[in-house]
This record gives C-alpha cells, sequence and structure tokens, in this order.
C-alpha cells in the first residue's frame, strides 16, 4: 500500500504478537515515520514484523513539544503512524495531545481498529455492557482514589478501570470501602500464557488475590458492577448488632454472625462495617 500524508492511529498488540491485524502492519510498514511511547519497547515488535521506518519518541513528557514537529512532517507529504508501548493509542496512553493539534490544523487522522484491554476485558467479564464507563488508573494517592469512587457511588454502568500490580490490593480495598461489596471482575496478563479472568464480591476478590501473589502479578484491568436499585438499606437491628459483636469479634466472623441471625448477606454487612470502621478514624 501507499501511505497518504495524514497521523494513522495503529493499535498494537497487547500481550499475544498474533493480534496485531494485516491492515495494521501494512501501514507501519508504508509511513515515513513511527511515533512511539517508547521506541526500545516498540522496536522489539517493529523488529519481529521487519518494519524499517524511522522511529520518534512520542511520550506524556514531550508530547506538546513534538506534537507541532510531526503535524509539519505531515503537511509537508510525510506520513506518520502513532502506535504505544501496546494496545490502542490515546486508551490511557499518550497522544491526545498530537491527534487535537492536528485535528485543529486541518489535518487527517485516521484510526484503526485493533486491540484495546478494557474492551477485551469487558467482553468476556459477565458484566452488563450495553452502558459502561471507562475510568482509565484512578489518582496514586489515597484521598484523591477515595474522592474519584465516592464521585463513581451512584453509577449505575459497569465501571472499568485499570491498575498496577503493585496498587491492586490497596485499590480493591479503598473499593469496597466507598463502593460496598459489590461483584467485581478482574482481567490480568490479557492474552498472555498465564491470563486470568476472576470474577466474584470485592471482599472475597482481596481475599483470594491475597491467597497466592501470583494472583496479583501482571497489569489488571477492573470491571465494577454498577449500583442498582435492588440494593437495599440495612435493617436498623442488624447494625446495631453487629456493632455489639465488634467489640468483642472481628469484624468479618462478627458479620457473618449476624447474618446468619437476619438471614442477610455477610458481604453487604462486612462492607458496612468497614465503612463504620473508616468514618470512625
Amino acid at each position: 500500500m501507499t501511505a497518504s500524508p495524514c497521523l494513522y492511529i495503529v493499535p498494537t498488540p497487547i500481550g499475544n504478537l498474533s493480534d496485531i491485524t494485516l491492515r495494521a502492519i501494512e501501514v507501519l510498514k508504508a509511513v515515513d515515520c513511527i511515533a512511539a511511547e517508547d521506541t526500545r519497547h516498540s522496536g522489539i515488535l517493529l523488529q519481529h514484523l521487519d518494519v524499517k521506518a524511522p522511529m520518534i519518541a512520542l511520550h506524556d513528557h514531550n508530547e506538546q513539544q513534538r506534537a507541532s514537529v510531526l503535524i509539519e512532517k505531515i503537511q509537508q507529504g510525510q506520513s506518520i503512524a502513532l502506535i504505544s508501548d501496546a494496545g490502542t493509542p490515546l486508551i490511557s496512553d499518550p497522544g491526545y495531545h498530537l491527534v487535537k493539534l492536528c485535528r485543529d490544523a486541518g489535518v487527517k487522522v485516521v484510526p484503526l481498529p485493533g486491540p484495546c484491554a478494557a474492551i477485551t476485558a469487558l467482553s468476556a467479564a459477565g458484566l452488563p455492557t450495553d452502558r459502561f464507563v471507562f475510568e482509565g488508573f484512578l489518582p496514586a494517592k489515597e484521598k484523591g482514589k477515595e474522592d474519584r469512587l465516592q464521585a463513581l457511588a451512584e453509577e449505575s454502568r459497569t465501571m472499568v478501570f485499570y491498575e498496577s500490580p503493585r496498587r491492586v490490593i490497596d485499590t480493591l480495598t479503598t473499593m469496597l470501602q466507598v463502593l460496598g461489596d459489590r461483584q467485581i471482575v478482574t482481567a490480568r496478563e490479557l492474552t498472555k500464557t498465564f491470563e486470568t479472568i476472576h470474577s466474584l464480591p470485592l471482599s472475597e476478590m482481596l481475599v483470594w488475590l491475597q491467597e497466592d501473589e501470583n494472583r496479583t502479578r501482571g497489569e489488571f484491568v477492573l470491571m465494577v458492577a454498577g449500583k442498582t436499585d435492588t440494593q437495599e438499606e440495612l435493617p436498623a437491628e442488624a447494625t446495631r448488632t453487629l456493632l455489639l459483636l465488634q467489640k468483642e469479634l472481628p469484624l468479618k466472623k462478627a458479620a457473618a454472625l449476624t447474618a446468619e441471625i437476619y438471614g442477610l448477606k455477610k458481604n453487604a454487612l462486612y462492607a458496612w462495617g468497614l465503612e463504620q470502621q473508616k468514618s470512625e478514624r
């Protein structure tokens, strides 16, 4: 193929190299230049594909400065492909400023369909997909994370997040405290050898992940069920009993006993107890 003078948005594999599309390979081999988030990382893929086009680094720290240079190249008749380390560019990856400036300057932008971790995970999650909201990475600092989740507490759509292995336990703990014991699906190492997609209530997912450190390896997609109208308030008698039992027992045991007494779900009582502990700090 002959590449036109424009910016091509080219998704790359999120793990399995066979997921690259034929069209993506054609474009990468035809363009004059490739703007890559990490030229060393992308160099491995391009070498595998036998792509010879020169690369230029385009990442969060230099994107606004490099964008004008790339636009000028396109206006002079060159074709440029934008790729990220994995998946579709701009989806929790650099490229927004470049694409916006291209649109403002009347430079043609051609998007290619392809791999995206959020969509790949969501398609296998078993949660509602007719409506969902993508939130990307939550803030690293606890206060910012709590505030963002609090703003989503009434969200009825399935919520999709990205998270790193070192922060996933802390993030799920905060989700349980803020959102309650919602159903969550965790997807890690998508398309790779140790791909794992697991579904549990948040309280049980925390226990399951901490039982084996291998379960927290790799990048995560977290999908949390939205709030439903069927979620009922806990009876006042049950919450009073839970508070009394907590004085003598660990929260998990107190929640289990209260659930047995009143015929309620122990996970809902456990989440309520966590919220009380948080408010008393």
